[in-house]
Order: structure tokens, then sequence, then C-alpha cells
């Protein structure tokens, strides 16, 4: 699929420097795309356009944060939204994905990675339409946590779960393979698209994320096993438990 078939891209930046290099080198890659200096402007676009098909996003903008336009935006799109971003904590990558972001990468940044990761991202909203409900059955159970795969809805005791994109992509892998040790290579390509070490670290982040949502307590897993080095595996519950 040639780069000018997917969609356009949307650049929210208000670094004029930053800005033009991205668009630069989307433009050199055939990239369709639009730059906004803010989250107002952002999120006019993200409501009135209907070409749209990714978001590359800064979180400091002058007139809104970026992680609040990501949470706006997750109201009613599933846009793979790739933070780009001078804050290098944790705790600021945990919100912004934990808001809804699909990645995240921080400045100074590598054009050539970037690129990478926008095709990812395009390739995965490419090929994910009915992947889930083709692939498994309509309903997963396991103790008292439930996936409605048709729907895309995860419970815990009959409480719907609030899990972003890819939390619920990790969880519904995870279930698949309830049992089975999955490595964090095959989590990486399944999920993300591609098994870069660069995105080891959101794995853990995204999976830190999904357990406090899941796990009643971090020191005691109920659902996911961590094997250090290895990956993660899906526990079976007892079904009394539910």
């Amino acid at each position: 699929m040639a780069a000018s078939d997917n969609g356009t891209i949307l650049v929210v930046e208000d670094d004029a420097a930053v800005r033009n290099l991205v668009a630069t080198a989307l433009d050199v890659h055939g990239y369709r795309h639009r730059e906004v200096a803010s989250a107002t402007a952002a999120l006019l676009e993200l409501t009135s356009a209907r070409d749209l098909s990714l978001v590359i996003l800064d979180l400091g903008l002058p007139d809104r944060d970026g992680v609040e336009v990501i949470r706006t935006l997750r109201g009613w799109s599933l846009m793979p939204v790739i933070v780009l971003s001078a804050r290098q904590e944790d705790a600021d990558k945990v919100a912004a994905l934990d808001a809804g972001a699909d990645d995240y990468l921080t400045k100074p940044f590598s054009v050539d990675e970037l690129l990478a990761r926008v095709r990812v991202a395009l390739r995965r909203l490419a090929y994910e339409p009915g992947a889930l409900s083709q692939q498994q059955p309509a309903t997963y159970s396991n103790g008292p946590l439930a996936i409605d795969y048709d729907a895309g809805v995860a419970t815990l005791a009959g409480k719907e779960l609030h899990l972003t994109p890819i939390e619920y992509k990790l969880l519904a892998l995870l279930a698949k393979n309830t049992g089975k040790v999955l490595t964090h290579n095959f989590i990486l390509k399944e999920v993300w698209g591609s098994a870069l070490a660069s995105d080891l670290p959101s794995l853990r982040v995204f999976m830190a994320t999904l357990r406090k949502k899941i796990e009643p307590a971090a020191d005691s897993p109920r659902f996911i096993q961590t094997h250090v080095g290895i990956g993660y595996r899906m526990l079976q519950v007892d079904a009394s438990e539910s």
C-alpha cells in the first residue's frame, strides 16, 4: 500500500522547528499531512475532518495539555496516536498511554524511528478490523474476568473495565493464550506490529497500567504472571471465584 493511500496524518506541535522536521520527513516519504500548533486547533481538525488516520501529538501545547487531547479523542475514536514529547519521566509516559496513546517517543528523536512507528500504526489500522472476532470465540470467561470480543468490552465482576486500546489488545492476546507464556517479542509483534527493542519499555508500561485495573494486589497476581526476562502468561482462575 502506498503511503498516499493511508489517509492524512495530523501533526500537533507548537515548536515550529520540530513541526517542520516532522512535516518534511512525512513529505519526503509521501504521507499526506496537516499541521496545527495548539490543542484547540487539533480538536477542531479531529472533530471536523474525515480524512485523518493518525495523530502525531506533542504534550506541551500552549492552551491545553496533550493528555487532555488524547482523552477527548478517545471519547469517540480509536484513531492511532503517537506522542512525541520532551517529557521523559515514567509518570508522564504512563499518563499519556493510560489516556489512550498508542505509542510514545521522547525528544530528541530519530526521524527514521518515528517513520517506522508511523508505518506500524498505519499497518495495524489497515489489518486489524475484525481480526479479533475472526480468530477468537465471541466471548471469554476466566473467573470474574470476562471479554466480549464482538463488543470490544472487558468486565471484572460484572463491571466494565475502562481500558485503552493497547491495554485491551494486550488483555485479548493474553486471554486467547491462557496458560501459555507469551514472549516479549511475540507480544510486541502481535500488538505493536514489530519487535523493536525500543518498544519493550512501552510494553512494560502498558502491562503495569493494565494490571492496576484488573489485579487486586500487585504483589500477588491473580491473572497476569510475569516471567522475568521472558514475557507474560494469563493464569487460569478457578471458576468458583467468579
